[in-house]
């Protein structure tokens, strides 16, 4: 029987007031079990990076509740869920989040030493290697490509080992080598070591090393797939007018 690692229940995030509101997420409701690898896909303004900064705890939802690794979210306070987001949750950000006067090494244990410990360095060297930057550890942000960095980033997030790695479009500044190279890499976290991975990414290629792949439309769940996605599928994403849960998108492919 599959752990639940994070479960989202009825989440709703508004923003603004009056003619400037906007409902980002609008009563989602899923999970996401340990081992599995789930992308999420949707237009542009769906609400897919709403779902991952609530998930992580980087938002807070205006209604809902978010339980990670059998922690509800809602029920910490700031010191609490700063801990539990360092320790427990892996984030990659879309805009690398590096700290520019750190070299490469340092960015990867900085979360271990703002936990106050000190990692070896064979752990650090090993999370670099890992995404192929093994001789990059002393270079700086400004030193390496956009790629590298993302891969640096990724580093980071792996690094503390945690129940749930999110990530927002990892591979939407690397060529298409290093993208398969970090997919490979988020493949086999899930695979080898039972973890979670949930990806925002806007790349069916990317979304075929899913187990899942969630279709959000207008803040709400407009379909859920297994085994990958196929060309109809994709299509179906980039359309404006795909139809939220309870809708009728056209049939698209169920497996690949």
């Amino acid at each position: 029987m599959t752990t639940q690692t994070v479960i989202l229940t009825g989440l709703r995030a508004v923003y603004g007031t009056g003619s400037r509101r906007v409902t980002a997420l609008d009563g989602v409701t899923t999970s996401f079990g340990s081992g599995t690898f789930t992308a999420v896909m949707g237009p542009s303004g769906s609400g897919k990076s709403t779902l991952l900064h609530c998930a992580a705890g980087l938002d807070r939802p205006t209604e809902g509740t978010v339980t990670v690794d059998g922690t509800r979210l809602d029920e910490l306070g700031e010191d609490d869920l700063t801990r539990l987001r360092r320790d427990r949750i892996g984030f990659v950000f879309q805009a690398f989040n590096l700290v520019s006067t750190l070299t490469a090494a340092q960015n990867v244990e900085l979360p271990l030493r703002l936990a106050g410990r000190r990692p070896p360095a064979r752990e650090v060297t090993a999370a670099l290697a890992a995404v192929g930057l093994a001789g990059r550890a002393r270079h700086r942000p400004s030193e390496l490509s956009g790629g590298e960095q993302q891969r640096v980033a990724l580093a980071r997030a792996l690094i503390t080992r945690p129940a749930v790695v999110f990530a927002d479009e990892p591979t939407g500044a690397l060529d298409s080598g290093t993208s398969r190279q970090v997919l490979r890499l988020l493949r086999t976290l899930v695979d080898d070591h039972g973890q979670t991975v949930v990806m925002v990414t806007h790349d069916p290629t990317a979304a075929a090393y899913a187990d899942r792949v969630l279709l959000l439309a207008d803040g709400r769940l407009a379909d859920e797939l297994t085994g990958g996605i196929t060309a109809a599928v994709a299509a179906l994403v980039a359309e404006p007018g795909l139809a939220p849960a309870g809708g009728s998108p056209q049939p698209a492919e169920r497996s690949c």
